[in-house]
């Protein structure tokens, strides 16, 4: 079975209790899901070739039950079985639609949308052109199917969204389905079997891009039943545009061509059916209109085409009485005249022609006397009716020309979906020449589904030599001889020989019809039964009236309605009536029947071209009923449309089959043995890699067989396997790069995380030593330190009381600082309070010092309660100085100038922390005094010393009497101890990233090399990954210096530079042929090494060249450009001697800053900067990394690497060489990366060539061209290229065609071998 794209797998019978279920070792458990309960249980087989008992009665059987239970679809193998259900079953909703998108055929439930998904993904995946055939009888379904196949395909395919066509796209799937209800209108009609029967036949070829975009579309049409217009058997209906818009039409509309219900028009009410149940013909009127819109139709365009239809309604309604002698006149006058009025010419001309007919008689091929035939009532009824057909065919024609001419692609398209919906197969009570073209094209397509599921099968299994039984199947190519066949005549033949011989009288010409078809008595499928024949088609027995079917073949208008047609004044008239045949030519005019042959013809040869996809379409009554099962009608369907054998062919075939190229092209990515990295490595030839891949992805041996030259799978659901493995190794690589990518960057946040830890815990730190540092240097060596100021954990952290954030003791506000004042320090200190008649004292205070001022405040007790108060705000330019005595203590003075409160005198443990921070914001304007004593101005004109004695018995640094005691403290030199070390501890691995090699990223490379790719079967060139390689032809002094070089330059000068090159005339390039080549006419024969020059360039694989003097077309990839003798350049001059390093280390990144000297220029192509054209310095760095040229790199950089590295830098490309590198003194040659042996072959495919504008081909057939359209139809896209031709995108001019490059070099190195 195919792999099920849902997690999971269920471990047993789901519990019938809700209750949660421990999990066990081993088990593993699914919750069920609860839409289970609620699907509908399927009845019988989905697919037929399951089923036990292979007849037409157990297919009966089973499509039977899945009818009555609402199942209208299924499978045989491939092929769609469609019964219909004549009711709507809610399948086609969008939702419905959804679901099938993305999955292959086993995965859902048998569709309609499953078909149409799998012809759009064949057409994405596989590149090949697509077309759904829809056959079965009239009523079983087939226009539905169609509608929905193109519903699907415009609902799936690309949006074009962020494309410059992204609008037109939009336009094309609208106008795709707007010709749905269009071209219904104008070509369904109601027939006793079906109330939409297509009376016509529609092949629709939806065209896509590269993207699976719809980029254009295109109708072709087959075989309107004009005969429908002028007559209808009863409960039978014109076409339904008729009725719309009788019924619909505006009041405009009906001013202005007299318009009136269905009831009032000969040709609506003939049948007596005027209304049919579930038909709304005013709502699909409005439709119609929309649909016209949509289409692009202008409103001019609509009013004629209804002024077509409203003369074809008038017409009808022209009576004839016969008169005394016989012959017709018009009953009612002003029914021509308002006829006239609509044509825009005279109604006594549209007269004339009804009742009379113009002869002309000839005499020894000259012409001789014209005469006026009177036509009887009969004659004239006929001529009125040809005319009203002639009209609405024409009509219908135009129109989908018009169609065509909107739908056409503006831009080229690769491949292309055709959707058939066809008449069924018809058997009346009276059938006549319609019936006949209509079944005969049924054969036709009866016959492309024998030739491609059961003839083409066997005969293609025998070919291969695979183990097979043959199935017995009837072959309808007999009934499709009897028809058409020309030698022996068949019935087309013996028709158009009978119109011929007997043109004048129908009578007569179907008497000689009748003795004709004698010859074909003998044909065991053909039975002459007077007036009456027998055909046994593959779909039963059919009896053919032979009366008027002469007449419907020739399929001729009369000259005198021409004439009419000429003499209208409507312009729209002219253009549905293309040119008139020359009535002076001898060649007989195409007949109805040869018509219809060319046209099944094109359309087989259309179908052969593409991958066909069935769906058989099988109606259950003939009455339309949602309930009734005909069981012996579907049987008879059954039979004539082969199901059984269908059946049987496909349980003993194989449902897969392909080249062996083109098995290993798509799938050699799931063996080991022939990828690696998406490279093909495989060295052997196709079968046997093709054989490899199925042995590894663990298929069984017998469901698949090798062949001649294919591979055969057998099920169906082995292939879904293989493309499901496909699509998930794409997943699996981008998820390993992904996750490489995710390891690395995981790896890389968590080195970063550990710089960022290591400078978080530090920075601080660092800041705080350089503070105290700072501080140190203020002091400079005049005063003894304090033992606890020398720490090395002593930290200067400034703002200790928080004032400049949190702020716990709102000193903020009480100082009053502004908004803006940054508060660089703040600690507790003591004030020296001198008092009156008493001995002066400490007093605690708050210090806060900002980049303004210095603020002191103090607590008081204000009402009871603690309030802090701003004792004194001294701004930093008033303080000229800060005094600090020589010892130990912290005593210092701030002098400032002089006033009434005097210089503060105070004592704080964090002094040197403050005069550091005081000085740092006065930006070392303050001076700083240190001394044996600090003289500051007690009040405005007192002026105090303090005296500083050491006194190793004193505690505090006491102040009394004007002196401080204080013990000696460490030496002035003494510095601030350095930081303490942390604990060592054990350096943890770096695991987070879950590298995929242990070590990490720095840990060298596996010595394991890589294989090297080959090129796939078909192609030229490894083409999963194309390497980049320098050619021969760039100037020595563009390569890469080895580092043996620069070793070897460090140590010797280098020469001279030699001098510069002599300018020469430029050289004409010639190009070499590389195997012979035999020429036709226009074409330029070859013998392999014959030297050619190229005179122009074609973009689809031809070159014209000359040799010895003359010209001819040439096959591009058979010539390779002969490289000019190139030169030595001269060589760079040598910058300075630099002395070499002592040993390998590090070199910085300011080292790999590369120089860029200018390059001479290189003989081989034209270059700019040393550079090819059009090639940036970036890309000529990669492109050297991966030809192997060293590039100076240190040691552990891959050349990649370093030429990134270096492109960044500024390189200019051509050098290579780096600053701190030497260049060589001489031209090194570069050495040639090894290429894999490509094997001689007898030459490589040639393309497509053009037509030769000096000598065309004598005797090629005229290629059909379309009758010119209004509006214009564009050119039709380029031929696609040959099989295994790579077609060469253009490029811009100067870019270098790399992959041509690298073919030349392979072929090249063959040769040399």
């Amino acid at each position: 079975m195919a792999i099920s794209k849902k997690s999971g797998k269920k471990g047993g019978v789901a519990p019938t209790v809700a209750k949660p279920v421990k999990k066990t070792a081993g088990q593993q458990f699914v919750k069920a899901d609860w839409k289970e309960g609620f699907k509908k249980k399927q009845t019988g087989v989905s697919d037929m070739t399951l089923l036990t008992t292979i007849s037409n009665e157990a297919v009966n059987e089973n499509l039977q039950k899945r009818w009555l239970n609402g199942e209208i679809y299924t499978y045989i193998g491939a092929v769609l079985i469609s019964v219909n259900p004549f009711r709507d079953l809610g399948i086609y909703t969008k939702d419905v639609l959804q679901s099938y998108k993305g999955k292959n055929r086993l995965e859902m439930p048998p569709h309609v949308f499953a078909i149409a998904e799998s012809a759009y993904y064949n057409m994405s995946a596989y590149k090949e052109n697509q077309c759904v055939i829809i056959t079965g009888e009239s009523g079983a379904g087939k226009t539905e199917a169609a509608k929905q196949i193109m519903a699907y395909i415009a609902a799936v395919s690309g949006t074009g969204e962020g494309a410059d066509g992204g609008q037109r796209i939009g336009e094309i799937k609208e106008m795709v389905l707007a010709t749905n209800p269009l071209l219904e209108s104008f070509g369904c009609a109601k027939t006793l079997r079906n109330n939409n029967s297509s009376r016509h036949g529609k092949y629709l070829e939806i065209m896509f891009n590269e993207r699976g975009e719809p980029v254009g579309a295109q109708i072709t049409n087959y075989l309107l039943e004009k005969g429908r217009v002028v007559g209808q058997i009863d409960n039978e209906r014109d076409f339904h545009i008729f009725y719309q818009f009788t019924k619909g039409a505006s009041d405009e509309q009906r001013e202005m061509f007299g318009l009136q219900g269905p009831e009032s028009y000969v040709y609506t009410s003939r049948s007596k059916c005027l209304d049919v149940q579930g038909i709304n013909d005013v709502k699909d009127f409005a439709d119609t209109i929309k649909a016209m819109g949509v289409i692009g139709l202008s409103q001019q365009e609509q009013t004629e085409i209804f002024r077509v239809l409203a003369i074809v309604l008038w017409l009808g309604n022209v009576q004839f009485e016969e008169m005394d002698d016989g012959n017709a006149r018009i009953a009612d006058k002003g029914v021509t005249d308002f006829i006239g009025y609509l044509m825009q010419c005279e109604g006594a001309a549209v007269e004339k022609v009804l009742i009379q007919k113009i002869m002309e008689t000839q005499r020894g091929g000259r012409r001789g006397s014209v005469y006026e035939v009177p036509l009887n009532p009969a004659q004239a009824s006929a001529g009125r009716d040809a005319l009203s057909k002639a009209l609405y065919n024409n009509l219908f024609e135009w129109i989908v020309q018009r169609v065509n001419v909107s739908l056409a692609p503006q831009t080229s398209h690769s491949q292309l979906i055709g959707v058939l919906d066809i008449y069924g197969f018809e058997i009346f009570e009276d059938n006549s020449f319609e019936q006949l073209c209509i079944n005969y094209v049924n054969e036709k397509l009866q016959q492309i589904f024998i030739e491609l599921t059961l003839k083409t099968e066997q005969e293609e299994y025998v070919r291969e030599q695979i183990k097979w039984t043959p199935i017995k199947y009837f072959n309808n190519k007999v009934v499709c001889d009897l028809i058409e066949e020309r030698r022996p005549p068949g019935i087309f033949a013996a028709l158009n020989d009978a119109c011929a011989t007997a043109h004048a009288d129908p009578a007569a010409a179907d008497q000689s019809f009748i003795q004709r078809l004698s010859v074909l008595s003998s044909n065991q499928h053909f039975e002459s039964r007077g007036d009456k024949f027998l055909v046994r088609h593959y779909a039963g027995d059919v009896m053919y009236n032979i009366p008027g079917m002469t007449d419907k073949n020739k399929d001729q208008l009369v000259k005198d309605i021409l004439d009419l047609m000429d003499k209208s004044g409507n312009t729209f008239l002219h253009t549905i009536f293309p040119d008139r045949p020359d009535p002076n030519s001898k060649k007989r005019p195409p007949t109805a029947g040869d018509r219809i042959k060319s046209s099944a013809s094109a359309l087989v040869e259309n179908l052969m071209r593409a991958q066909p996809s069935y769906i058989r379409t099988i109606k259950p009554n003939q009455n339309r009923s949602s309930s009734e099962y005909d069981v012996k009608a579907v049987l008879h369907q059954i039979k004539y449309l082969g199901l059984q054998e269908n059946i049987r062919v496909r349980r003993a075939g194989f449902a897969y089959r392909n080249t062996f190229e083109k098995v290993v092209e798509r799938f050699y990515l799931l063996s080991k043995a022939t990828s690696y990295a998406g490279d093909y490595i495989w060295q052997g030839d196709p079968k046997s890699g093709c054989e490899k891949i199925l042995i590894d992805t663990g298929i069984a041996k017998d469901e698949w067989q090798m062949g001649v030259t294919k591979a055969f799978i057998k099920n169906p659901e082995t292939l879904f396997a293989l493309e499901t493995m496909r699509d998930r190794y794409w997943h699996n690589m981008a998820a390993r790069i992904q996750r490489a990518w995710r390891n690395y960057w995981r790896y890389k946040n968590e080195c970063a995380r550990r710089i960022q830890r290591f400078w978080k815990n530090n920075k601080e730190a660092i800041v705080y030593a350089q503070a105290r540092d700072y501080a140190n240097t203020i002091l400079a060596g005049r005063k003894e330190r304090r033992r606890m100021s020398i720490l090395g954990s002593r930290k200067f952290l400034g703002d200790y009381l928080d004032v400049g954030k949190a702020d716990p003791l709102m000193l903020k506000g009480s100082a009053g600082l502004a908004s803006g004042e940054t508060v660089a320090f703040s600690c507790r200190a003591e004030v020296l309070i001198s008092k009156f008649g008493r001995t002066s004292k400490l007093t605690p205070r708050f210090l806060v010092l900002t980049d303004k001022a210095v603020y002191i405040l103090a607590a008081v007790a204000h009402d009871g309660q603690p309030v802090v108060q701003l004792q004194r705000k001294m701004p930093l330019v008033t303080i000229k100085s800060v005094s600090l005595s020589n010892l130990r203590d912290d005593w210092f003075a701030l002098n400032g100038p002089i006033s009434d409160e005097g210089d503060p005198l105070m004592t704080c443990v964090l002094k040197t922390e403050f005069v550091a921070d005081l000085v740092k914001l006065s930006n070392g304007s303050m001076n700083v005094h240190i001394g044996p004593t600090i003289e500051y101005n007690q009040k405005k004109d007192k002026k105090r010393v303090i005296k500083f004695v050491k006194d190793e018995n004193s505690r505090g640094d006491p102040y009394k009497s004007q002196t401080v005691s204080v013990t000696t403290g460490e030496p002035t030199n003494s510095v601030p101890r350095p930081l303490p070390k942390p604990k060592p501890g054990q350096v943890r691995p770096i695991t987070s990233g879950k590298l995929l090699k242990a070590g990490g990223p720095s840990s060298k490379p596996s010595s394991t090399s890589k294989p090297k790719p080959q090129a796939l079967p078909g192609h030229s060139v490894p083409i999963a990954s194309v390497k980049p390689v320098i050619p021969v032809a760039v100037s020595a002094a563009a390569q890469p210096a080895s580092t043996s070089a620069v070793k070897r330059h460090s140590m010797a000068p280098p020469p001279p530079p030699p001098p510069p090159p002599v300018a020469t005339a430029p050289e004409v390039p010639m190009y070499k042929a590389l195997f012979d080549f035999t020429g036709q006419e226009g074409e330029m024969s070859l013998k392999k090494g014959a030297l050619v020059e190229v005179e122009e360039k074609d973009d689809n694989g031809w070159w014209l060249v000359k040799l010895n003097g003359k010209e001819g077309w040439a096959p591009s990839n058979y010539l390779e450009l002969v490289p000019p003798k190139s030169k030595a350049p001269p060589t760079p001059p040598a910058p300075a001697r630099r002395p070499p390093p002592a040993a390998p280390q590090a070199v910085p990144v300011a080292a790999y800053i590369p120089a860029a000297p200018k390059p001479p220029p290189a003989p081989a192509m034209p270059t700019q900067n040393g550079l090819p054209s059009g090639m940036n310095p970036a890309a000529a760095a990669i492109k050297a990394a991966a030809a192997g040229g060293g590039l100076g790199k240190p040691s552990g950089m891959t050349p990649a690497a370093a030429a990134i590295k270096a492109a960044a830098a500024g390189r200019d490309g051509a050098t290579g060489g780096l600053k701190h590198v030497k260049p060589p003194t001489a031209p090194t040659v570069p050495t040639v990366p090894t290429v894999p042996k490509v094997p001689k072959a007898p030459g490589p495919p040639v393309a497509t060539k053009p037509k030769p504008a000096l000598a065309p081909k004598p005797g090629a057939p005229p290629v059909a061209t379309k009758p010119p359209v209004p509006g214009g139809i564009p050119k039709p896209p380029p031929p696609p290229p040959m099989p295994g031709q790579v077609k060469k995108p253009a490029g811009a001019v100067g870019q270098m065609d790399l992959a041509a490059a690298l073919q030349r070099r392979a072929q090249r190195i063959a040769d040399d071998d």
